[in-house]
């Protein structure tokens, strides 16, 4: 793991060094020009950016789940073995984690319903489009991000929770109430999120 861990760090610092080397390249050589941020936006199809906002809501919300489920999971079995009792009650922690996914799924839902199938490529309703596309990707991030933070902090809470549970009954009531809070993390982002897309659409029904 530790081995693991120094690879990563230094993958960053070098794709880090190499990104600043190429922009300190053209800013000094003046090609910063090179680097247009408006070209990018505007390269990609309205459709494509609505279909990325569609699946970073689901794909991140149910990374989020899985990685808050391996670590309660794992703490439940490893706990249920010296106090067999924990592994029906800390079931509710999964419960939490998969609710994340759901916000996920619910908001893909929402961005999907903004997409529509007949466009008109006119001056106003391309930058219609554009801006559309744009707010529906904003949404799917903000949900996902939100949840698969929130999955992380649910994994951990709910893992401390099983342990806690396993060696004192009394805690567990306790741990859950921080794990309500940590599970509203995930409602906070599905709210911002409808209302990013609320009256956003792309395309022309």
């Amino acid at each position: 793991m530790k081995l693991l861990n120094k690879f990563t760090i230094g993958a960053g610092s070098v794709a880090l060094a190499l990104f600043i080397y190429a922009g300190l390249t053209y800013m000094f050589t003046g090609y910063g020009f090179r680097f247009d941020i408006g070209w990018l936006l505007t390269s990609l199809n309205p459709y494509m950016w609505a279909g990325l906002g569609v699946a970073a809501a689901v794909s991140l919300s149910v990374l989020g789940a899985a990685i808050g489920i391996y670590s309660i999971g794992s703490s439940i079995l490893g706990g249920g073995v010296k106090a067999p009792r924990i592994r029906t009650k800390n079931l509710v922690s999964i419960v939490f984690c998969e609710a994340a996914a759901i916000y996920g799924i619910i908001m893909s839902v929402v961005i999907s319903n903004g997409i529509n199938n007949q466009s008109i490529t006119t001056k106003e309703t391309l930058m219609s489009d554009y801006r559309g596309g744009y707010r529906l990707f904003g949404a799917g991030l903000t949900v996902g991000w939100s949840n698969l933070f929130c999955g992380i902090a649910l994994g951990v809470v709910g893992s401390g929770a099983a342990l806690a549970d396993a060696q004192n009954p009394t805690l567990f009531v306790k741990i859950l109430i921080v794990e309500i809070f940590a599970s509203a993390i995930g409602l906070f982002g599905l709210i911002v999120s409808i209302l990013i897309s609320s009256g956003s659409k792309v395309g022309k029904s």
